[in-house]
């Protein structure tokens, strides 16, 4: 019995060691990402300010909201650029309670997820950031001009952004799934129309609340 108590606060130890780690990681990239944080949130503006009208800017109604946009704009760039120390940190806490086995397939999983949240983040920055854009500036007139805020185009690019790349990862997702058993393709084919009505929900919760984005 005390063994096993032993064994569940070496658990909480090593818990709190890789929390640490992962968390002076995240301090350490959003320091670096502070420093260039007009730079890269001037990135994520290019698709804006290619399809905004002449003589249109961005604007901020509250004195600190600029200030507060390129903190939470070096938070997000911090938290992607120590996400390969967080995932080796979850790796190694992990990794003692896998067989073998299990343990081959972790590391192909992880750089699949990888690259396929950064495709899925990317088709959204290149492709739909553009087409959406453009569709809602079509509604701007000589009489309503379009001025957006910081803190909301950054919320609106933000969500954008993890919801496609989240979007992505599905396949390998519901690969997963397959793996353990959860689900197979029969299952799949018979329930498709639950599975769309599923993904259609999941938007609705994490995309903005208009049609057209949803349906993107």
């Amino acid at each position: 019995m005390e063994e096993k108590k032993q064994t569940f606060i070496e658990h909480l130890e090593e818990l709190r060691k890789r929390l640490i780690i992962s968390l002076i990681a995240v301090g350490i990239g959003f320091g670096i990402c502070y420093i260039f944080s007009k730079e890269i949130f001037w990135l994520l503006m290019i698709p804006l300010q290619k399809t905004l009208p002449p003589g249109a800017s961005m604007i901020f109604t509250s004195l600190p909201e600029a200030f507060f946009t390129y903190l939470k704009v070096s938070l997000l760039a911090g938290i992607f650029l120590a996400s390969p120390v967080v995932l080796y940190q979850l790796w190694l806490f992990v990794a003692p309670a896998l067989y073998s086995h299990e343990k081959r397939y972790v590391i192909p999983f992880v750089i699949i997820s990888t690259f396929l949240f950064i495709g899925g983040a990317a088709f959204g920055y290149f492709i739909v950031f553009p087409f959406g854009f453009k569709f809602f500036l079509g509604f701007a007139t000589d009489f309503i001009r379009p001025a957006p805020k910081l803190k909301e185009y950054l919320s609106f690019c933000s969500m954008l952004l993890l919801t496609f790349g989240l979007i992505f990862e599905l396949p390998l997702f519901i690969l997963f799934l397959t793996k353990l058993g959860v689900v197979d393709h029969r299952m799949l084919s018979r329930n498709r129309r639950y599975v769309i009505l599923g993904i259609f929900a999941v938007a609705a919760i994490l995309t903005p609340p208009d049609v057209v984005t949803q349906l993107m």
